[in-house]
């Protein structure tokens, strides 16, 4: 069914816009395949962001902004 409406609406498109729909045909192909590489590529690893982040010593202390609701 979407690609009848596709089509149907391609067909209604003057050859100048038919062309740019087929460039962008074309740049979508090109992007998925360099995202589906990318997806297999990236692997998980354990401790990679280690060190990038630190975490305040009172991280647990009450927040002063909370004072009147305790």
């Amino acid at each position: 069914m979407t690609e009848k409406l596709i089509l149907s609406e391609i067909y209604q498109l003057p050859e100048t816009l038919k062309l740019e729909v087929l460039h962008f045909v074309s740049f979508l192909k090109e992007e998925y395949k360099h995202k589906h590489v990318e997806k297999v590529e990236n692997v998980r690893v354990f401790g990679k962001s280690k060190g990038r982040y630190k975490i305040a010593s009172d991280f647990n202390a009450p927040l002063e902004d909370f004072n009147e609701y305790m």
